[in-house]
């Protein structure tokens, strides 16, 4: 029996999934097949190269200031140059550089370069907003491929994380070779079905309860409730293809607010502990 988890995105929020994967290995139930979207994908790239949980968090913490902080504020002022052009390139709040050159330092040190390097089955979803296409980055091509998706094996690991997680108008589309990519939410969120193409035979998908809106709401909070909106249409299939949904409500806070790291965290390990019944009968 191979389990498998599906992490969704959600900006910081992301490190919750770090709190699941501790509350599973306190547990002494193994994952054998990971993936993530955007936050996601950050997490699942460092537990499938061989960061534990807790590890995970510190390092989260360590460089999460140098990819949210933003040299250029307004929002507005950011909008219009990520829909202008400069010099023939989208340009955003960010470029996502320093969170490509961490994560490529965090895989050196495992001896880790391509996703193909990765031992452990681990799928990261994008968007090519070149061609419209998913593509999915991994370091198994899968013996039953998804319709109308496409694999990329030999690309960077601190490359694939950061085109995983290129959200709209907060960072600049990720270049590699001939694609434009995106964040991988836009079409797949929850990448629950290329993980059970790795040969997982039940897979539990971690999302996050989406945020209300209310009088102390700012345009990110909308843009993001939007987004959530839409992305659980999208995520339809994936949810009804698992085998386990566990939702982390967490007190509402920003796509990139960086001082609740811990609370997420802690979120997300308390969500699994009361699902830990539920996640122990799926393996019996």
């Amino acid at each position: 029996m191979k389990l498998g988890i599906a992490l969704s995105g959600g900006g910081i929020k992301g490190i919750a999934h770090a709190g699941v994967l501790q509350a599973l290995e306190e547990n002494n139930i193994k994952v054998d097949v990971i993936g993530g979207t955007s936050s996601g994908g950050i997490i699942a790239s460092l537990y499938a190269m061989g960061y534990n949980p807790k590890q995970i968090l510190k390092l989260y913490k360590t460089n999460v200031d140098g990819v949210t902080s933003f040299k250029t504020n307004p929002l507005i002022s950011g909008l219009t140059n990520f829909l202008g052009k400069k010099k023939g390139k989208f340009i955003g709040f960010k470029t996502g550089q320093s969170l490509e050159q961490s994560y490529t330092d965090l895989a050196k040190e495992n001896n880790i370069e391509k996703m193909s390097d990765i031992k452990m089955p681990v799928v990261i979803p994008a968007v090519d907003i070149s061609d419209s296409k998913e593509y999915i980055f991994t370091n198994y091509i899968p013996k039953q491929k998804s319709q109308n998706v496409q694999y990329i094996t030999d690309i960077p690991v601190g490359k694939a994380v950061r085109a995983s997680s290129s959200f709209p108008a907060i960072f600049c589309p990720c270049d590699f070779e001939t694609h434009k990519f995106l964040d991988g939410g836009v079409l797949n969120n929850i990448p629950v079905v290329e993980v059970k193409n790795q040969g997982a035979n039940k897979v539990v998908a971690v999302r996050f309860e989406p945020d209300g809106i209310d009088e102390t709401s700012n345009l990110m909070d909308i843009a993001m409730h939007t987004i959530d909106i839409m992305g659980s249409q999208i995520s339809k299939n994936n949810l009804q293809a698992s085998d386990l949904v566990l939702t982390i409500k967490t007190e509402k806070m920003g796509f990139l607010d960086t001082s609740k790291i811990d609370e997420c965290f802690n979120y997300g390990y308390d969500t699994a502990l009361k699902n830990m019944k539920k996640i122990e009968s799926l393996l019996k």
